[in-house]
């Protein structure tokens, strides 16, 4: 096997602790001595074993003068495990080959300083695009402070995500919604809109074996969530966020204290929603009746959501898209044709000629089922792209 196999291994490993350890990193390591692997790991949940303390209790023989290849650079600080660079020198590692830098900068640099001041070699970079291409939501959520967002759609070729009905079960197929359900589980929050919520009564949960519910974020401005809807009647077992722009309210999170003092109509919805088990943040624009996407994205954030699947309507997507606030978009396209006046999957005012588009770079498409899977990222530079 050559180097290549090795980190190969160790990116397929890192892949398991996919939904299970957000906001960390996935991670795999794999330990080799004399051309054979004698030991490996991941990550497999938040607050478990790291990827390189895991490689190390599965050892089958001394590690003494192994190599380690690990896909993202060991920590050196406590967290909820100890530092996995103290793990590899008292290992007797001689070798650790590095696939991404860790841009926390609490580990940035540091863990391979204080690996070769152990006297111990440290190759970095080591199949880097490969290796940064596991982490994306925790590249950016680590670096700014907010959700790394996707957003979803499934739409015919003719660009409809609903007929003229507004019926939209199913515009794609079957693999497609299987696709969809993976994502729920790998992402720590869904988002969705109001108007949604009204429309649809969704569950917005993962229906896949195995699979871990997303925390449910709803945008709703005047806190319209019906408190007899799925999401508020499950909130207590599923954790369910309202993004609110209610001026009577403080900015923040909402407590039943804070509404019972307004007591205004709104209030009082949000005081049954809050009985519920519904957290509510607040976060009104200055001059609008609108929530403040950036203040809440920071919201959400702090509150430990690293990755959102944006499954909004039109309105909620023109608006995230608007504010910079989207880091990929995953289209399900369908070989159907709807025709007709019906909903586009980004709806708003629109730009008045085709040079003020919003512009993307295709990153990958699959075919799954009858339907194509389409990724695309915004192009550097544009207002996607935007940090506030």
């Amino acid at each position: 096997m050559t180097e290549e196999n090795y980190m190969e291994r160790a990116i397929e490993l890192a892949k398991r602790g996919r939904g299970y350890v957000n906001p960390n990193p996935l991670v795999g390591a794999v330990i080799v001595k004399d051309g054979r692997i004698i030991g490996e790991g991941y990550h497999a949940k938040y607050g478990d074993l790291h990827a390189e303390r895991d490689a190390l209790k599965n050892v089958t023989e001394s590690p003494e003068g192994a190599t380690i290849y690990v896909t993202l650079e060991p920590c050196c600080h406590h967290g909820k495990q100890p530092p996995c660079t103290d793990a590899i020198i008292e290992s007797g590692i001689k070798r650790v080959v590095i696939g991404s830098a860790d841009p926390n900068p609490v580990v940035n640099g540091h863990g391979v300083k204080i690996l070769r001041d152990a006297g111990i070699e440290v190759i970095e970079g080591f199949m880097k695009k490969e290796c940064d291409a596991l982490n994306p939501v925790f590249m950016h959520y680590i670096t700014t402070g907010r959700p790394y967002v996707m957003m979803k759609y499934a739409m015919t070729a003719d660009g409809k995500i609903a007929a003229k009905t507004g019926a939209s079960r199913y515009v794609s197929g079957e693999e497609s919604r299987y696709e969809v359900q993976k994502l729920r589980h790998e992402l720590k929050g869904i988002m969705v809109g109001i108007g949604t919520v009204l429309m649809d009564d969704p569950k917005l949960t993962c229906r896949i074996e195995g699979g871990i519910n997303p925390v449910r974020i709803v945008c709703d401005s005047r806190l319209r969530t019906p408190s007899v809807s799925y999401i508020a009647e499950t909130a207590s077992e599923i954790p369910t966020i309202i993004l609110s722009a209610v001026r009577e309210l403080k900015t923040g999170e909402i407590t039943e204290e804070d509404v019972k003092t307004s007591g205004s109509e709104t209030a009082i919805r949000g005081e049954r929603l809050l009985q519920k088990g519904v957290r509510i943040f607040n976060y009104p624009l200055k001059d609008e009746a609108r929530v403040d996407l950036h203040e809440a994205m920071k919201a959400l954030g702090k509150a430990g959501i690293d990755g959102i699947l944006l499954e909004g309507g039109g309105t909620l997507n023109e608006s995230m898209l608007r504010e910079g606030l989207v880091q990929e978009i995953r289209m399900f396209l369908s070989p159907k044709i709807f025709g007709g006046k019906a909903k586009t999957p980004v709806e708003g005012i629109g730009v008045e000629d085709p040079k003020d588009a919003q512009l993307f770079t295709w990153k990958d498409v699959q075919i799954v089922g009858k339907d194509l899977m389409v990724t695309a990222v915004p192009q550097e530079g544009d207002t996607c792209l935007q940090e506030s």
